[in-house]
């Protein structure tokens, strides 16, 4: 016989299981690159039928290809090179070229300063003041080279250089930031207003980053020519290790895309979306524009070709911050001309040569036309596509 009085009772409390909600309980999975593929459907093309071309806040592209913003990416020759095969270079109005008459002795010594001594002569260079009449003259020159003229500042400076550049030539000016957001907080100065910004400037005005759908909806209201989608994918940026913040390539750039559409279906105007970063090889820009961008922003991979100013190497753009660094310079040598690496023909099998080649074969396996085409072909979840059946390629 049991002696219940041995057996303590539970209280009400502890009979009714507390239920406790955890953040980790909500967490939505998110998708990179290498976690998806793209499933061929019931139609192939020709690749010489795909059509790569369109208007670009006013800018004719025949190939869906923007270099970044980045000094060891852009200058004037690589304007006009890169003009020459159909993309558009982006200049950063607060590079070196913007604060050196002759950038090249500046250039030479961050490309071969050792490692650990970098980060010094970075902030030493980007102490150098700004010079209007140097920006003058490198849109003049980017002209000159037959290119068009699309430069980039932070929110910092926009409305100091805005009127100026628009003023001395420019087609397209880019504010650019680590996070972009339709509404800043300062206590401290005036933020920038984007709405007000777009209203007077006379050109059209692209803004990043983001990887949120409402606030990309919501720069897209204020005016946004285009909205650039990217936090911290980049070969040179350290935004993901440093600030603990970023989404996933293919989710932020799929949310972005989604907003863009819904956007276009209230007002009838179209806002391009720029897939910024991350991409190495031709299948990473497949699937980027499979995910919904229209344009593909690329530095690291740009930086290898002889005329990148780089010399090898590249940096992230806030890597010379003085106080907290959010990029670094990485070697990522030189390998030929840049019109191998977009056009081919690749002297390697890794894909990351003949990128536009790779993209257009892309295309034409899945049956997609254009660039919208693409953008509606089936993407599955399949991270074992990296591995499976390769055994012998990852012994070599």
């Amino acid at each position: 016989m049991i002696d219940r009085t041995d057996v303590p009772e539970k209280s009400s409390s502890a009979a009714t299981r507390r239920a406790f909600r955890s953040k980790v309980d909500s967490i939505r999975p998110t998708y990179g690159f290498e976690d998806v593929s793209l499933a061929p459907g019931t139609d192939t093309i020709e690749p010489a039928d795909v059509d790569l071309s369109q208007m670009f806040c006013g800018i004719d592209l025949t190939i869906p290809i923007l270099a970044s913003a980045m000094d060891a990416v852009v200058d004037t020759r690589m304007a006009g090179e890169l003009a020459r095969l159909g993309g558009l270079a982006v200049l950063n109005l607060e590079g070196v070229q913007a604060r050196f008459d002759d950038p090249g002795a500046i250039l030479e010594r961050i490309a071969t300063t050792p490692d650990a001594d970098v980060h010094d002569v970075l902030a030493e260079a980007y102490q150098e003041p700004i010079r209007e009449e140097l920006i003058a003259a490198r849109i003049e020159a980017i002209h000159a080279a037959g290119s068009k003229a699309a430069v980039a500042a932070t929110p910092a400076v926009a409305r100091r250089f805005g009127p100026f550049v628009a003023e001395h030539g420019a087609d397209l000016f880019l504010v650019q930031s680590q996070v972009s957001s339709a509404r800043h907080i300062a206590t401290e100065y005036d933020p920038l207003s984007l709405a007000e910004f777009t209203r007077y400037m006379p050109i059209p005005v692209a803004v990043g980053n983001t990887t949120n759908a409402d606030a990309a909806f919501a720069l897209m209201e204020q005016g946004a020519a285009a909205v650039f989608v990217g936090v911290g994918p980049g070969a040179a940026c350290t935004t993901r290790e440093v600030l603990g913040i970023g989404v996933p390539q293919v989710t932020a750039i799929s949310d972005v895309a989604a907003a863009r559409d819904a956007y276009f279906e209230d007002t009838g105007r179209y806002v391009p979306v720029v897939a910024d970063g991350g991409m190495r090889r031709g299948g990473e820009l497949a699937k980027a524009i499979a995910a919904g961008a229209d344009v593909l922003m690329v530095g690291s991979p740009l930086a290898r070709a002889e005329e990148a100013p780089g010399r090898g190497t590249n940096w992230g753009m806030a890597a010379p911050s003085p106080t907290l660094p959010r990029g670094t310079r990485i070697k990522v040598g030189t390998v030929g001309p840049l019109e191998r690496i977009l056009l081919g023909p690749a002297h390697v099998t890794d894909g990351s040569e003949n990128l536009v080649g790779a993209l257009r074969q892309s295309m034409a396996a899945l049956g997609a036309r254009t660039i919208r085409e693409m953008q509606r072909v089936e993407m599955v979840y399949a991270p074992s596509t990296q591995t499976e059946g390769k055994s012998w390629q990852r012994a070599r």
